[in-house]
């Protein structure tokens, strides 16, 4: 796998520039276009997008030079994804001369920070859209409609959008992913996301449930619960989670943590697969992993960023735990349960990193031994804390040498992880055709690996039995043995 391939695993790089469509209402008379970048919350706010402007009069479209309005939901995480919304908003803008009616509007976390440039020094853009203002776009749609610029940054103390449907849209309606917080808290320094999504606030675990209910009843087959990070979900009848403390005796007793809504949700669809997604070591704790061994239907897979191996990298990034901590998280994750998949965001050149530092990066990925990750170098983001504090001091070649040593590593181990699968039977989900064969199916297994195995006279959406015969680095070759019980 090549080090592109590997590195961008978890902004999936094919998802990329996506465009939505959705259903045509019939009275609908405006076309919208949207494109995404970026990570899921992204993909899942272009939803809550399309949703809440489908009631406004727009159906979607793929066809540019045909919209009326054109949205890009944007991605501040990465130069790259800057770089390439740059780009489109240039050839937008090339449309718009043929179409001078068309309005472009920039939404998400890239709108939060460079509102200013895009409207006033660079005239790019009509509209400027912050993650928690969507359910202000009618307003700000009648602004330009009207021809004034239109801007709404205003981060959130409460917006959850618990209340909107999101439509799901070119899904392979088997999975989806179903928000539970917004925001977050830990100020990681080499993270924008608290800049550009705000405080921390969790949704209503009713609301989840019943969006869970309704995925269940027109087909899904699994959901991952999304947050920038799960484990800290806190409902206490809304607020931030740090105002916590100021909640009343009655309010704390009857508040829901991440374990519990874990459970109510296991619960409410057992024969519904359910996933999470992030954790953060610092805020895992014990009751999240037992109810995991105690659902079935909860999957045996952690994605568990640690970032670095060093505990004075890990001090420096303001990351909330020790490489000492970490550890004793993982053994308890695997005495608990030993069924489950540990994956890693690790990031390779951080400000100050010596040779020791990186080699106990390494160090640490020997003890855990990760099934597989996402891997990183450094590349400094504006307006992180890092930015202002820390100069990006290692050199390109080190920080190139020093990733490719972790990929190899982690290659090394994902083939250790694989080969444990062979000769056991597993039951996978089918999501699709494979991506190199199409008499073949992909699925995967619990502990999320992609298995892929030959079609038959199984369909997309089926839970199947398959014994898993073979294996690479990161996806497990097999046959259909039967019918799993969830079907």
């Amino acid at each position: 796998m090549s080090e592109k391939e590997h590195s961008e695993k978890i902004i999936s790089e094919e998802q990329q520039g996506n465009t939505l469509t959705l259903e045509k209402i019939q009275d609908n008379t405006r076309k919208l276009y949207i494109e995404s970048y970026g990570c899921q919350m992204n993909f899942s706010d272009s939803e809550i997008v399309a949703s809440i402007l489908a009631q406004e009069g727009f159906n979607t479209t793929t066809q540019l030079e045909e919209a009326d309005l054109v949205l890009v939901n944007t991605c501040s995480i990465r130069e790259k994804a800057e770089l390439t919304v740059r780009k489109r908003l240039e050839k937008f803008n090339a449309v718009k001369k043929i179409n001078p009616g068309m309005k472009v509007g920039v939404l998400g976390c890239m709108a939060e920070r460079l509102k200013s440039k895009f409207l006033e020094e660079e005239k790019i853009v009509d509209m400027v859209v912050g993650p928690d203002a969507y359910k202000d776009l009618p307003n700000l749609i009648q602004e330009i409609d009207e021809g004034r610029n239109a801007v709404n940054v205003i981060l959130s103390k409460d917006e959850t959008y618990s209340d909107v449907a999101p439509v799901r849209l070119n899904s392979n309606g088997v999975t989806a992913f179903v928000s539970i917080t917004r925001g977050c808290d830990n100020m990681c320094t080499f993270c924008v996301v608290p800049f550009t999504r705000g405080r921390e606030r969790s949704r209503d675990p009713q609301s989840i449930l019943e969006e869970v209910n309704d995925l269940w009843d027109r087909g899904f087959k699994e959901i991952t619960l999304l947050g920038q990070n799960v484990d800290s979900y806190l409902w206490y009848g809304g607020g931030l989670k740090k105002d916590f403390d100021k909640a009343t005796d009655m309010q704390k007793a009857t508040s829901v943590n991440f374990a519990k809504l874990l459970d109510m949700v296991a619960l409410a669809q057992p024969k519904m697969r359910i996933r999470f997604s992030t954790s953060n070591p610092q805020d895992m704790t014990l009751d999240v992993i037992e109810t995991m061994a105690k659902r079935e239907n909860i999957c045996n897979y952690i994605h568990l960023p640690v970032q670095s191996g060093s505990n004075r990298i890990l001090k420096a990034m303001n990351r909330l735990h020790t490489r000492e901590e970490y550890f004793e998280l993982i053994d308890n994750i695997r005495r608990i349960n030993p069924e489950c998949a540990i994956s890693q965001d690790m990031i390779a050149g951080f400000p100050t990193e010596t040779e020791e530092d990186h080699q106990d990066t390494l160090s640490l990925m020997e003890y855990v031994k990760y099934d597989f990750g996402f891997m990183f170098a450094y590349s400094e983001r504006p307006g992180t804390l890092a930015a202002r504090k820390l100069e990006d001091d290692i050199p390109a070649e080190t920080k190139k040498r020093r990733l490719q040593e972790i990929i190899n590593l982690q290659q090394k181990h994902g083939l250790f992880r694989t080969q444990q699968h062979v000769g056991k039977t597993e039951e996978v989900l089918i999501e699709g055709p494979s991506k190199k064969s199409d008499a073949h199916w992909m699925g995967r297994n619990s502990q999320n690996t992609v298995v892929v195995f030959p079609k038959e006279n199984y369909k997309v959406g089926d839970f199947v039995n398959v014994k898993i015969n073979d294996c690479t680095s990161a996806t497990l070759i097999g046959e259909a043995v039967e019918y799993s019980k969830n079907n």
